[in-house]
């Protein structure tokens, strides 16, 4: 008798194996930070205010200091790595469930889809000056590698083409 597996036992497998990968890696985030530190883009990245001259410093003066932050800089990196850890782990827990999988399967897309912002700036900044030829091969492999992890979560999500 041929063995066969039907489409939802399938996706079943399939959504239990990318809760896995996402459960793991939201652990290491939290175990390993600095592994994620370069996908985490400077403008994202609150910074300090700039350091002032003056010897007193009062909460006035720093509130009146220049900001060195862009729009978007609303945590800082090690924030921005904690909280996608906790969205990971969230989206990995979801997708075990059969009555949440296609929102986590949305939500996981389009925390992939996001995360290629990060992964193209790490790239290029391997690729500037200050890069380095581990940096440039790290980067290079990395970033291709979310298009396959976007069209799996895709692939859980339930939406069909062309219906």
């Amino acid at each position: 008798m041929p063995f066969s597996w039907s489409a939802r036992t399938a996706q079943t497998i399939s959504a239990a194996a990318l809760s896995a990968l996402l459960l793991f890696s939201a652990k290491k985030h939290f175990e390993q930070p600095k592994f994620f530190s370069p996908v985490v883009p400077d403008y994202l990245c609150r910074k300090d205010r700039a350091p002032q001259n003056t010897g007193i410093q009062n909460a006035e003066s720093q509130e009146k200091a220049p900001r060195r932050n862009g729009a978007l800089a609303v945590m800082s990196r090690e924030e921005w790595i904690a909280v996608s850890g906790l969205l990971e782990g969230a989206a990995g827990v979801g997708l075990l469930f059969p009555a949440t999988r296609k929102a986590a399967a949305r939500g996981t897309t389009l925390m992939f889809t996001a995360f290629l912002a990060g992964h193209v700036d790490a790239l290029r900044r391997a690729f500037s000056p200050g890069g380095t030829a581990s940096q440039r091969r790290i980067h290079t492999l990395r970033l291709p590698l979310q298009i396959p992890l976007i069209l799996w979560a895709w692939s859980l999500s339930g939406v069909r083409r062309g219906v």
